[in-house]
């Protein structure tokens, strides 16, 4: 699905309320401007059963008191499923999501700090890091834009 057909999609799927899909609509910019820079149209995440994307927290290597919450993309199932490092009573499944719906939704997700996007097949070394606070910024900047030009009220930025 390309990223308009994905867009629309997530305008579709949003609370009818007059607001959230003019909101989609004016920060679909972002979205498909970050969502383009990746390889890829879709991404793997794992999921527990219970429906919860899989996070993991992350140290820094030298001051472990520094921590990070990142959600991980993968380019095929296989990959998401090799990555599980997870308890064997833990039930996971890799589940297909629009490049444009995870960075949707690491903006809702208050408790991880970035989704890291692994493109090469086969290689869960090397990925692209995306910030929420990069994507709030930027997606802030589209807003004020679109409040602007159409005369919105002050709340929906």
């Amino acid at each position: 699905m390309d990223l308009d057909a994905q867009i629309q999609m997530l305008i579709d799927h949003a609370p009818q309320d007059g607001t959230t899909p003019k909101v989609i609509q004016a920060i679909a910019p972002a979205l498909t401007t970050l969502a383009g820079q990746l390889g890829h149209l879709e991404y793997y995440v794992l999921q527990a059963i219970e429906g919860n994307w899989i996070v993991t927290t992350l140290s820094h290597r030298i001051q472990s008191t520094l921590e990070k919450t990142v959600v991980y993309a993968f380019a095929t199932s296989e990959d998401a499923i090799a990555s599980a490092a997870m308890p064997p009573d833990q039930q996971v499944v890799a589940l297909s999501v629009p490049t444009t719906h995870i960075l949707f939704q690491l903006v809702t997700m208050k408790n991880v700090d970035s989704a890291v996007f692994f493109d090469g097949i086969g290689n869960a070394t090397q990925g692209t890091e995306v910030s929420r606070q990069n994507l709030n910024h930027l997606i802030q900047q589209y807003l004020q834009q679109y409040q602007t030009t159409r005369n919105l009220p002050p709340d929906i930025a």
